[in-house]
């Protein structure tokens, strides 16, 4: 049949071709990586049990589509009405299958960035399936702490250590060892960087973030006699200093 001697004038389009394709619902998911496979990459295979339409006995009715027709009421006279029109499809069934995929978890990758599987999603029976999306969720780290590219980690070091000096290594996310040193003294909450020791950029693997360490200093548990404070008075040869200060409203001692 053709269209609406008034289609043009109303703006209507009968043109099924132009309709768009329905589709159906995309299906999120949470891909929970370590940041250890942040740093270096992993290939993760997964199975995912997928609908897939296969064909059944008999028709049904499909494509249905809201169209306006006319309708003659005399010599001159048209009402146009507003009525659901559908097309008869072979009949289909879902019937799931096991799908089995693979996703590469690249170097740098930040948390909350997506990989879409196209058109593994739930199914649509008069259109296309949707995608499966995984997004990627970094698990908590015993060592380390991410914040865009670089990398934060406490280490926690003897009064001695504080005092004299110390060398030491942090094992990092693939192995290899950050050598870290001082032979000032270091202070509860000092903080050195080692640039190029954080997570590699996503966008160009050459380049990496700085790795930033923060020092604890843990105080000997034990008493000190008279002879010995005195030791330490003379080593250190400072004057008593006692300062109340806010510190939660940003003050400093001065």
């Amino acid at each position: 049949g053709g269209g609406s001697p008034f289609g043009d004038f109303f703006g209507f389009d009968n043109d099924q071709g132009e309709r768009e394709i329905p589709k159906g619902a995309d299906i999120t998911m949470d891909m929970w990586v370590s940041l250890e496979e942040l740093y270096v990459g992993n290939f993760v295979e997964m199975t995912h049990n997928k609908p897939v339409m296969k064909p059944a006995k008999g028709t049904r009715k499909c494509n249905c589509r809201q169209e306006m027709v006319t309708r003659s009421l005399g010599p001159g006279r048209f009402q146009m009405i507003q009525q659901q029109v559908c097309d008869d499809c072979p009949n289909v069934k879902f019937v799931t299958e096991e799908r089995h995929l693979e996703f590469e978890v690249e170097p740098g990758m930040m948390d909350g960035m997506e990989h879409k599987f196209v058109s593994e999603g739930e199914p649509h029976m008069d259109g296309e399936p949707g995608d499966l999306v995984l997004r990627i969720r970094t698990y908590p780290h015993q060592r380390f702490e991410r914040r865009g590219d670089d990398l934060y980690t406490n280490v926690t070091i003897s009064l001695m250590d504080a005092l004299t000096g110390f060398d030491m290594d942090v094992l990092h996310l693939d192995g290899h060892k950050v050598h870290v040193s001082r032979e000032k003294v270091t202070w509860p909450g000092a903080r050195i960087r080692k640039k190029g020791e954080g997570m590699p950029n996503y966008e160009n693997n050459n380049l990496f973030g700085t790795l930033y360490v923060t020092f604890d200093v843990e105080f000997p548990k034990g008493e000190l006699d008279t002879d010995q404070k005195k030791l330490v008075k003379d080593i250190l040869n400072q004057e008593s200093k006692t300062l109340a200060y806010n510190g939660l409203g940003g003050f400093k001692a001065s």
